[in-house]
């Protein structure tokens, strides 16, 4: 098992679309890196002066009437019918800082989870497509039945060509994230705010890029069994497009109480360790009118991980059982 694994790796590495595969996933990286810098760039000279101006303004105007405008507030709050809102919630008006008026520094910590989890998508979308074609195309070409030639054993080779799909992905996956993690924080380092960035906030940010690491050589496996059972890696790609766009785009808005059982939501749900969504809620006012809220909910790790585990393990021994019985000339 261990030597066709090793006979598998070379030949995913040697591969075209591998290659093409990496390469693009660099430029991706390396464009993402661009945007930070220029969204991490701090306002020009004239700019910050007049935010500074701004700044200078509002606070003048708050010292001079801020006292007149909580009276004013608080007798406006008395007149109000009841239930009242808070009077601390209604008549806030906080004192103006120099830190509210032009482009607030960028947060390393803010911004790190939110490129981690777009790299997931990323990283998982090119090992998805990259493994269907691993697969998809030695049934395109007629190849596999001559490998099956040297190797009869077809859950030996199935099981071979899985593990070369997703143990393939591991070190690319690493190298790709650790340039996005350790990229991003010398250019706000440099530009913006990195005050924050704790052991603690480094290990969170470490545990979410690991998860990412996991979901690519998940979607890489995913692909190669794709690829198995359509044997066509454009056929792959075209099960995956309608089904985000039926799925998740059709189905996901209309009926918003299945979110928890699509892909997506479990996907950010692992990646980030927890996610939240909306569901509308709808009830009858004091008054006869319909009022409706939108309701925040949170779709839990446990629940994430749990999801993409069972589906990865049925589509692995949906394959094993179709690449086992199926006649691979068919």
């Amino acid at each position: 098992m261990i030597r066709l694994t090793k006979v598998e790796l070379r030949r995913l590495t040697a591969r075209r679309l591998t290659v093409i595969g990496i390469a693009g996933l660099f430029v991706i990286t390396v464009m993402l890196l661009v945007g930070t810098w220029l969204n991490a760039r701090p306002l020009s000279a004239s700019a910050q002066q007049e935010a500074q101006q701004q700044y200078q303004m509002a606070h003048k105007d708050w010292v001079e009437h801020a006292a007149d405008n909580l009276k004013q507030c608080a007798a406006d709050w008395k007149t109000q019918p009841d239930p009242k809102p808070k009077l601390e919630e209604m008549c806030a008006n906080p004192e103006p800082k120099p830190g509210d008026f032009g482009k607030p520094a960028t947060v390393f910590t803010e911004v790190m989870p939110g490129l981690l989890q777009g790299s997931a998508y990323f990283l998982a979308f090119a090992a998805f497509l990259i493994g269907a074609s691993f697969i998809g195309a030695e049934f395109g070409s007629g190849a596999i039945g001559n490998w099956m030639t040297f190797e009869p054993r077809r859950l030996r080779v199935y099981g071979s060509k899985l593990a070369a799909a997703a143990t393939g992905f591991v070190p690319i996956a690493t190298v790709v994230l650790g340039i996005i993690l350790l990229g991003t924080f010398l250019i706000i380092d440099q530009l913006g705010d990195t005050s924050s960035a704790t052991a603690k906030a480094w290990g969170d940010l470490s545990a979410t890029a690991g998860r990412a690491v996991l979901t690519t050589a998940l979607a890489a496996a995913i692909g190669s069994v794709t690829g198995l059972l359509l044997r066509h890696t454009a056929a792959a790609i075209g099960v995956v497009m309608g089904y985000l766009v039926l799925a998740e785009g059709v189905f996901g808005s209309f009926l918003e109480k299945a979110q928890p059982w699509l892909v997506r939501l479990n996907f950010d749900a692992f990646v980030r360790h927890d996610a939240h969504y909306y569901v509308t809620e709808c009830k009858t006012a004091s008054d006869g009118g319909y009022i409706c809220d939108a309701i925040q909910k949170t779709l839990t790790f446990e629940h994430g991980a749990w999801y993409l585990a069972i589906l990865t393990v049925l589509a692995v021994l949906l394959g094993a059982w179709v690449f086992h019985h199926r006649d691979i000339n068919s």
